[in-house]
């Protein structure tokens, strides 16, 4: 087995707010990895466990970091590693509940991608416990625990052995199952165009839905570590160019585009027009609010006002939350919400399917109500509330700074007497529409959105904040 090094000093900005992120030989590599994995294997132990389950997305950098990490989890004492190997980080969830042998929990794990970010980078998302992925303090902890850990050892002169146990292990067959028992799918027969951006999801997107009759309009499907065509992140408008033109072009009823690691989607509707995942979940509501006992509808506060609306008329009861996977899914779980959705393209069916956030499974729920209608996608939205809204907007700025800036716009607006709802970065509601600034926790970013109920009041209160920011 290849030996690695233990590092010092690993710089402290990569422990981000949901995950572990750095541009891959610069600020992440193997001995990083593996200086990680060995806290992580002590983590764990340390709180009860002794098995965690590891798997990697299609980057060129994942399979020799996945290696050195699995190494560092294996000289950290008594500790058996589920290697799944190359997986979607939804199949890499569905392995924490698969092989754990309490069906009800989360078995501990890494998930090596680094989503939709850029060829360059890398990370880890982390799980310690039944919570799922770590987030905020929880990862900031381990932080502390990393340095502690590896100053001691290095300092002690500690002789590190290879103890864990490694077994591997195979899941894409049981997932498929999963997925074909929980798609029901209608009379007619849906054409849809289903864009991979050569990220992880190419590895089973075909396979999946060729499992229904469904007419299959593959782009981009080979996988390519490189994303030769595009940024693999559907939730910017710019990275579906060619997936509206495909809809147009093949005359189909959907577009679907996944992002790098396949647990995010985007929607193109026949039109070639992108439908925005609260709209998108205004579609999904109306097909779900009779049918579900729980009529509590989660959604992150970077949505439209179109979205509680519409909730409101449905007879359901709209639930602001923070932005981030990690606080969604947990919220998800906790609350038992049967449709979370988040604008940056995460949505979560807890209905029939065990709260996965799936792009390509979201693709075939909404194929699945399609395939229910003789109605055109577009036409699904006839009657909803509209505002004009930005797009998200991101504006560079230091990790070390953005934080300050959030705090000064929170002072600002109370100082103004408006009225905010602080649970995630600053959200500030007017009559007329409102305004986000937040701190990103995917990047060196603040990111902000403004919405009116007219092209002027929306222009007004964006022209305000961001002289202010």
């Amino acid at each position: 087995m290849k030996k690695y090094n233990l590092v010092q000093n690993i710089n402290p900005n990569i422990f981000r707010g949901y995950d572990i992120r750095a541009i891959y030989g610069q600020d992440l590599n193997e001995d990083i990895a593996y200086t990680i994995g060995i806290s992580y294997g002590k983590y764990i132990l340390k709180k009860g466990y002794n098995r965690c389950v590891v798997g990697h997305d299609n980057r060129s950098s994942s399979e020799p970091l996945c290696d050195a990490l699995v190494s560092g989890i294996l000289s950290s004492g008594n500790v058996r590693v589920d290697l799944i190997g190359l997986v979607t980080t939804p199949m890499y969830y569905f392995a924490q509940m698969y092989l754990n042998d309490n069906k009800n929990e989360i078995m501990p794990g890494i998930m090596i991608t680094a989503s939709h970010n850029p060829k360059e980078y890398n990370g880890l998302k982390i799980s310690f416990d039944n919570f799922g992925n770590a987030c905020g303090k929880m990862i900031q902890d381990f932080r502390v625990f990393v340095e502690n850990t590896t100053k001691h050892l290095i300092d002690s002169n500690t002789i590190i052995e290879n103890i864990g146990i490694l077994e591997k292990k195979e899941i894409k067959d049981e997932y498929l199952n999963l997925v074909k028992n929980s798609i029901k799918l209608g009379k007619r027969k849906i054409k849809a165009v289903v864009d991979t951006a050569n990220g992880t999801a190419s590895i089973i997107a075909k396979e999946m839905y060729n499992m229904f009759d469904i007419e299959l309009i593959e782009l981009y499907m080979k996988s390519d570590s490189n994303f030769p065509n595009h940024h693999p992140d559907p939730s910017v408008e710019a990275n579906n160019a060619d997936l509206k033109k495909a809809v147009i072009e093949n005359n189909a009823d959907i577009g679907i585009g996944i992002d790098g690691d396949g647990d995010r989607v985007g929607i193109i509707d026949e039109k070639g027009n992108m439908i925005y995942i609260d709209f998108l979940a205004i579609i999904i509501w109306r097909d779900l609010m009779s049918k579900v006992s729980n009529k509590r509808a989660l959604f992150d506060v970077k949505c439209s006002k179109s979205l509680p609306d519409e909730i409101i008329k449905l007879g359901g009861e709209p639930v602001c939350y923070r932005t981030g996977n990690s606080y969604m899914k947990a919220k998800m779980r906790e609350e038992k919400f049967a449709f979370g959705s988040e604008l940056s393209g995460h949505v979560w069916f807890n209905d029939r399917w065990p709260n996965i956030d799936d792009g390509l499974y979201a693709g075939l729920r909404i194929i699945e109500i399609l395939s229910n209608t003789n109605k055109n996608i577009s036409e699904l939205l006839d009657g909803v509330n509209r505002y004009y809204s930005t797009p998200e907007i991101l504006i560079k700025s230091s990790d070390d700074e953005k934080f300050k800036v959030i705090e000064k716009v929170k002072n600002y607006c109370i100082e103004k007497g408006y009225n905010i709802n602080d649970i995630d970065g600053v959200r500030a509601e007017f009559d007329n529409g409102w305004a986000l600034v937040r701190a990103s926790n995917t990047g060196p970013n603040i990111t902000v959105r403004f919405e009116g109920k007219t092209k002027e009041e929306m222009e007004k209160i964006e022209k305000e904040f961001m002289a202010l920011i």
